[in-house]
C-alpha cells in the first residue's frame, strides 16, 4: 500500500533523498515488470541467470577463486588507469611534506568528489592521451585520468602554493574553456556536456561556501572527515560512521550544485522522477516520483574507500547502499534479454540512425526512468545469483565488490561484443553531463 501521500509535501520531499527510498520505490516498480504492467519494457526473469554467469566468468578471468581480492567499486580504479598514481602521491606527500594520515585523506576526498562530478559519460568519440604514461584513454578511465591530472596541476584550488586541494575559491574560476582545454576537448576530440560538467564545478563552489558546517570555513570537500567525527561513535580503536551520515552530508551539502528539475514543497529533489507506469496506483502525484541520485552513490562509494582504506573506519548501514542506475549496469540487462523494450514503443524519431536499433532517449523519458528503476533491482537480484553460484555470502561478496568486479565490466564488456564499433549502450542517453 502506498503511504508516502499522507505526508506533507516536505515530509516526502526528505523521504525520497534517502537512501532506503531508492530501493523502496524501485521495488514498485519491479512489482509493476513481474505482472507485465510496465510501459516501455518486458521483464523476462528467466534470462537473468545468463546475465550472471557471463559476469562469473569475467570474475574468475580477473580474480581467479581470489574473490576477497576484488575492490569495491569507486573512482580509484579509474584514476589508476594504465599505471598507479593515487598511492605514489601519498607517499609523495608523506616524503615531501610530512602529511599525516587525516590530512592525505582529505586531500583524496578532495580529488575524489570533483573526479566523480567528471564523471558522467562522455561519449564514443572522446580520448584522453596522458604523457605520463604514454597511453590514451577513453570513457571514465580518460575522465579520471583527466581529473587526476588536473588536480596536480592545481585546477581546483585557489592556493596557488597548494596545488593538491580542491576549494570553493578555485572551483568558482573555472568555466567552459578551461574546462575543455584541461580535457584536451577540440572539434574532432568532443566530449559530451562539457557545460553542465562545468556547471557542476561552479555551483560546487557555492553549495562548499553555503554549508560551512559540512565543508568547514575553508570552504574543501576534504572537510568532511571532520564533520563525520562529530556524527561517529568510538568502539575501542574503531570509529564508526552511519552511513546515512555521509549520505546526509553529501545529499544536503552537495543540493545546489544540481539542475533545477524536479521539486516538492519547494524543495529540489535532484535525480529523482515520475514513472508513468506507477500512475494507476498512485494516491498522489508524488507516490509516482522514483529517487535515483546516481552520482551522489558513486560519490558516496568513491568516498567510502580511502576513509576505510586510510582512517580504518567502519561505516555501519552500509547494506542500504543500492547499485548504481547508469547505462552500464543497465545495459548488461538490455544486451541479456533481461529487459527488452515492446516493440514499436519508442517513436522513430528518438532513433538518430535507424539502422543500428538504438534509441537516443534524454534521461527525463520515462522509458528511461522505468529502465534505471529496473536496474536498481535487479543488480541485487544479480548479485544473489552470482554469490549462490560462488557459494559466498553478502559479508564475503558486497554488492559494491559485485560492482566493480561483475555488472558494470559486465555491461561494458557485452556492449563491446555485441557493438564492436563503438562499445555503446544498447539505448543512448542523450546526457547533459549531470545525470549519468
Amino acid at each position: 500500500m502506498n503511504t508516502t501521500s499522507q505526508f506533507t509535501p516536505t515530509v516526502t520531499a526528505a523521504y525520497l533523498r534517502t537512501l532506503p527510498a531508492i530501493r523502496e520505490r524501485c521495488n514498485r516498480v519491479y512489482d509493476l515488470a513481474k505482472k507485465g504492467k510496465l510501459e516501455y519494457f518486458e521483464y523476462h526473469e528467466d534470462q537473468e541467470s545468463r546475465a550472471a554467469a557471463f559476469c562469473v566468468e569475467i570474475m574468475k578471468r580477473d580474480f581467479g577463486s581470489s574473490f576477497d581480492s576484488i575492490p569495491p567499486h569507486g573512482r580509484w580504479r579509474h584514476l589508476d588507469a594504465g599505471l598507479p598514481r593515487v598511492e605514489p602521491l601519498i607517499e609523495r606527500w608523506k616524503a615531501s611534506e610530512g602529511l599525516d594520515t587525516k590530512e592525505i585523506t582529505k586531500r583524496l576526498i578532495d580529488l575524489f568528489l570533483v573526479s566523480v562530478l567528471l564523471d558522467a559519460g562522455a561519449g564514443n568519440k572522446w580520448v584522453y592521451h596522458d604523457g605520463q604514461s604514454g597511453q590514451k584513454f577513453s570513457r571514465s578511465e580518460g575522465l579520471g585520468v583527466a581529473s587526476f591530472q588536473m588536480f596536480e596541476q592545481g585546477f581546483f584550488s585557489g592556493d596557488a602554493g597548494q596545488p593538491y586541494r580542491v576549494d570553493a575559491r578555485g572551483l568558482s574560476q573555472v568555466t567552459s574553456a578551461k574546462t575543455a582545454a584541461a580535457m584536451q576537448v577540440t572539434d574532432t576530440n568532443p566530449v559530451v556536456g562539457i557545460e553542465g560538467r562545468t556547471s557542476l564545478l561552479f555551483n560546487l563552489s557555492q553549495a562548499l561556501n553555503s554549508n560551512p558546517n559540512i565543508f568547514g570555513r575553508d570552504a574543501r570537500p576534504g572537510n568532511l572527515i571532520d564533520f563525520l567525527e562529530k556524527e561517529s561513535r568510538m568502539d575501542g580503536n574503531i570509529r564508526h560512521v552511519p552511513i546515512a551520515a555521509l549520505w546526509h552530508a553529501l545529499i544536503e551539502g552537495l543540493a545546489p550544485i544540481w539542475p533545477d528539475r524536479l521539486t516538492l514543497g519547494g524543495v529540489s529533489l535532484g535525480d529523482v522522477w515520475p514513472c508513468n507506469a506507477l500512475k494507476a496506483s498512485a494516491a498522489s502525484e508524488e507516490d509516482t516520483f522514483v529517487p535515483f541520485h546516481k552520482l551522489t552513490g558513486w560519490i558516496t562509494y568513491s568516498l567510502i574507500e580511502p576513509m576505510q582504506k586510510l582512517l580504518h573506519w567502519e561505516f555501519d548501514g552500509i547494506e542500504d547502499m543500492t547499485g548504481l542506475p547508469e547505462y552500464r549496469n543497465g545495459g548488461l540487462l538490455v544486451d541479456f534479454g533481461v529487459l527488452s523494450l515492446r516493440p514499436n514503443v519508442i517513436p522513430k524519431s528518438f532513433y538518430p540512425d535507424p539502422s543500428t536499433g538504438i534509441p537516443r532517449l534524454p534521461p527525463s523519458h520515462p522509458a528511461i526512468v522505468e529502465w534505471r528503476a529496473m536496474t536498481v533491482i535487479e543488480l541485487d537480484r544479480i548479485a544473489d545469483l552470482i554469490r549462490s553460484t560462488l557459494g559466498l555470502s553478502r559479508e564475503q561478496l558486497s554488492l559494491a565488490q559485485v560492482l566493480e568486479s561483475a555488472t558494470w565490466k559486465g555491461g561494458r564488456e557485452i556492449a563491446k561484443q555485441k557493438r564492436p564499433e563503438a562499445g555503446g549502450p544498447p539505448i543512448d542517453i542523450d546526457s547533459d553531463g549531470t545525470v549519468f
